[in-house]
């Protein structure tokens, strides 16, 4: 009769760690989750802000089309970028051609001192800031996830239950290197 207990106590502990173990791996998921939503948050903030941009700098720039026309193919491909990593190589692309406008504007006094570009790109380079605390706070997340995913015994619940690792939100060295520049 004991053994039958210890038995019934051992199904017993296993079924409430399965229980425990499983509702953490939803915690974890919902956290990056959450995470990436304030991400894309920001992000559409930065895509809102960046017409205004370009139509503030066109005014005064006109002949410079070409770069007019990048930063608005990129703002388009960055936008429509699906899974993570073409959200990173999109945002990569935008970043550069962001700089190509900053590097116009600092051919032209005129518009440096312009209140409206001056304000934009106080806005723009506080967005920016925004989208790298909330990267890191994302990439935080997706690591805790990751890690209970791999570890043991973690990883015979994930197994179990068919928990996926998720993509770290990255950005390529030089992009990384190289922030958006804002001048005043």
């Amino acid at each position: 009769m004991t053994i039958i207990y210890v038995l019934i106590g051992i199904i017993i502990i296993l079924a409430v760690w399965v229980i425990f173990a499983y509702n953490h791996f939803i915690s974890l998921i919902n956290n990056a989750k959450e995470a990436w939503s304030d991400i894309d948050v920001q992000l559409k903030r930065r895509y809102d802000l960046i017409p205004n941009l370009v139509n503030t700098v066109k005014g005064y720039a006109t002949h410079e089309s070409s770069a007019f026309e990048k930063v608005t193919q990129a703002r388009t491909a960055a936008m429509g970028a699906g899974n993570v990593a073409d959200k990173g190589k999109a945002e990569n692309m935008l970043t550069g051609a962001l700089k190509s406008v900053f590097a116009i504007a600092e051919a032209y006094p005129d518009l440096k001192a312009n209140q409206n570009f001056l304000s934009l790109q106080t806005e723009l380079s506080d967005t920016e800031n925004k989208i790298q605390a909330s990267r890191r706070f994302y990439n935080g997340n997706v690591r805790d996830l990751n890690i209970a995913i791999e570890a043991f015994p973690g990883n015979l619940i994930a197994g179990r239950f068919h928990f996926a690792k998720m993509e770290l939100f990255t950005l390529e060295e030089e992009a990384a290197k190289q922030p958006v520049e804002v001048k005043f």
